[in-house]
């Protein structure tokens, strides 16, 4: 059975959405306007990013004012913009995804992380804002409207994860590490947020946050992601990759199509984007979190073993 639908989702929990929940992520988990039912469990919502979120590759979509910095050549610029194009006819597979990881990985080598940053902060609403998919931002409103926590996962790195994750008010980011020593990228990985990962991250994340996994929900659009969807009592294919939807269908998942980029700007009036100072302070708060719930999680596999 195809269980294809549109963005117009109604509250999935049986709650009824006081109205739309615009809030910053500075503000903590325990100050949303939403409302969760006296004794219900804790829950929360998990989205994948990419062609989830946004229209396009976070990890690429930033290859221009990265070149513009200096950081990268011509030739690199246009093997992004090639790769983005590959990514968007189909998304993306294991072995593309294990060879964008080490193309990124080869590529950031000895990249200044400030200079990151700042790259980010100064063009993250002229590239991001205006690729969010409306039906994205609607349904992260419901969540926080219903009293849910928004947590963004992703393969992509944390620098850029983290205030695209500001930008859209989530509670928490899960997103791929790069080592860093003096200041600068090794060309290494501390942790991949694919796959099996960010299954582990989610179960380890929901232990230190109390949420209760049965009653969460996790939205992608990639087949890799299955192990996350899988984690969750509420699973949903977005704009699904082949592999997905079969399996989505197979499952009597819902299948969501976004289709509607927009500025949240344009979408919301009232809407105010954080400062870069703000933005820079959830994406170190971010960072020491999921440090933190990382580090548990492994220690925990030591135990186990």
């Amino acid at each position: 059975m195809d269980t294809t639908e549109n963005a117009d989702i109604a509250d999935q929990g049986g709650n009824t959405p006081p109205g739309p929940a615009n809030r910053s992520a500075s503000e903590g988990a325990g100050t949303a306007g939403g409302r969760r039912p006296y004794g219900a469990p804790r829950t929360a919502a998990f989205f994948d990013l990419d062609k989830t979120i946004i229209a396009k590759s976070s990890a690429l979509a930033f290859s221009r004012p990265f070149y513009q910095g200096g950081l990268i050549n011509r030739r690199a610029v246009l093997k992004s913009a090639y790769a983005q194009f590959v990514f968007l006819l189909g998304g993306a597979d294991h072995d593309q995804m294990e060879k964008l990881r080490a193309y990124l990985s080869t590529l950031t080598k000895g990249w200044n992380v400030q200079q990151v940053r700042e790259i980010v902060a100064e063009t993250l609403h002229t590239l991001i804002d205006p690729i969010i998919y409306d039906e994205a931002a609607s349904l992260i409103e419901q969540h926080h409207a219903a009293g849910r926590d928004v947590v963004i996962v992703s393969s992509s790195g944390s620098e850029v994860v983290e205030p695209i994750g500001a930008l859209l008010g989530a509670d928490h980011v899960i997103a791929t590490r790069l080592q860093i020593e003096d200041g600068r990228y090794t060309g290494e990985i501390d942790y991949y947020a694919y796959a099996e990962n960010k299954a582990e991250s989610i179960r380890a994340l929901a232990e230190s946050e109390g949420y209760d996994l049965p009653n969460c929900y996790a939205y992608s659009d990639s087949s890799t992601d299955l192990p996350m969807l899988e984690a969750v009592g509420h699973p949903s294919a977005v704009n699904p990759d082949r592999a997905l939807r079969k399996e989505a269908v197979a499952r009597e998942w819902p299948v969501l199509v976004f289709s509607r980029p927009v500025e949240l700007r344009r979408r919301l009036p009232e809407f105010r984007a954080p400062s870069r100072s703000v933005v820079a302070t959830v994406a170190i708060g971010t960072a020491l979190l999921t440090a933190g719930v990382l580090w548990y999680a492994a220690r925990r596999r030591k135990s186990d073993s």
